[in-house]
């Protein structure tokens, strides 16, 4: 890799304008998620991040020469889109790379369609160990995974919470069932019950039954594995049926669509999420976050992850000039990547090495911090 590169990954702010077209100067690079649907506001998230980190990779004078050129691809979450999405991303578009997709059921089915035509793919939200498991060479993810976030969660709900039974709640989806799974595994271990473990459908705002459910088990914490549509939805309904236990999430609510989805910040106050620690205040990313903040754009949830995704991706096609997924990941294997979410290092099955989650709490004005060790 150039200096210049080096040096532009590390921490470069310019520009936000990409003023790419398409042309045979330009590496086109898809960016997935659901730029629609229930979960748009994390769609926003990687949409804002990959364009500011494309325009200032392309400002310091692209990729070996070449221009980035970024593609959206919206998946909905759906993983039948996801699949359409991916075949065109693959036989219409021409994508070098794929920056996404955001949920873990919709990343698997697409993974293999990049796999099959040798493109590198980097989920950056997608954190059930299926991803990564299945031994496609060409997988890589800028994100953590829920075995890892489970234990920390668990620790927490067993140790700071002091939590001797639980309900443990799910959206059925491959994320939210792998997540709570996880976690459920891990509070057993040290020593916390069960009593309640169920299931909510992603769409439907009626989760009453449940919520008496939970209530009539007396548990003393609630853990909700989804995103924040549904994650609101029970949180707002539980506190209307007078349940004050702690509410304890992942990271599918680190937007502040979950304040909306729970009627506000009366509702989602005081709820726990566990996240790595907070991107928006390490010493790598203050530039571009304050970039951001002056542009009136959002740098919280994966905003972060998405321009770190584009960097490291934008590393291993400038280390190695070549297109092969399979090239490219063991490029990134080899080699660590200065990213605004500070040096990043893979493992030989695409996993970051070094996680780093940690419990954040939703406070009264509708934001979210990083609890104090």
């Amino acid at each position: 890799m150039n200096i210049r590169l080096k040096a532009l990954i590390a921490s470069t702010v310019f520009a936000a304008a990409i003023p790419v077209a398409a042309n045979a100067d330009t590496v086109k690079i898809g960016v997935a998620g659901p730029f629609t649907g229930a979960n748009a506001a994390f769609g926003d998230q990687l949409w804002i991040g990959a364009t500011e980190a494309a325009a200032a990779i392309n400002e310091a004078g692209g990729i070996n020469g070449k221009q980035i050129e970024l593609v959206q691809a919206d998946d909905a979450c759906e993983p039948k889109q996801a699949v359409a999405v991916a075949n065109r991303l693959v036989d219409q578009d021409g994508v070098v790379a794929v920056v996404g997709h955001f949920c873990s059921s919709s990343t698997i089915p697409a993974s293999e369609i990049y796999d099959e035509a040798d493109i590198l793919s980097m989920a950056t939200g997608s954190t059930n160990p299926e991803v990564t498991e299945r031994g496609l060479p060409t997988v890589t993810r800028i994100c953590g995974r829920d075995d890892q976030q489970a234990a920390v969660i668990g620790k927490f709900i067993a140790e700071e919470l002091g939590a001797k039974r639980i309900a443990v709640i799910h959206d059925k989806d491959t994320y939210g069932r792998g997540v709570a799974d996880a976690t459920r595994e891990e509070a057993e271990k040290l020593g916390v019950e069960t009593v309640l473990y169920d299931g909510v459908t992603r769409g439907e705002r009626d989760y009453n039954a449940l919520v008496t459910k939970i209530k009539a088990a007396n548990v003393d914490a609630v853990f909700f594995g989804g995103l924040y549509a549904e994650a609101g939805t029970l949180v707002r309904q539980v506190r209307e049926q007078g349940i004050e236990v702690p509410y304890v999430s992942v990271d599918g609510i680190v937007d502040p669509a979950f304040v909306t989805a729970a009627g506000g910040n009366q509702y989602a106050a005081g709820v726990y999420m566990a996240f790595p620690s907070d991107p928006r205040k390490m010493e790598s990313s203050k530039d571009i976050v304050a970039k951001l903040t002056a542009e009136g754009k959002k740098s919280d949830g994966f905003t972060l992850y998405a321009y770190s995704g584009v960097q490291a991706v934008s590393a291993a096609l400038a280390g190695t000039d070549t297109t092969s997924g399979v090239e490219l990941a063991e490029w990134l294997q080899n080699n660590a990547v200065n990213t605004v979410l500070g040096t990043k290092e893979w493992d030989e099955k695409g996993d970051l090495k070094t996680p780093d989650y940690v419990m954040y709490q939703w406070d009264d004005n509708g934001g979210y911090a990083q609890l104090e060790d």
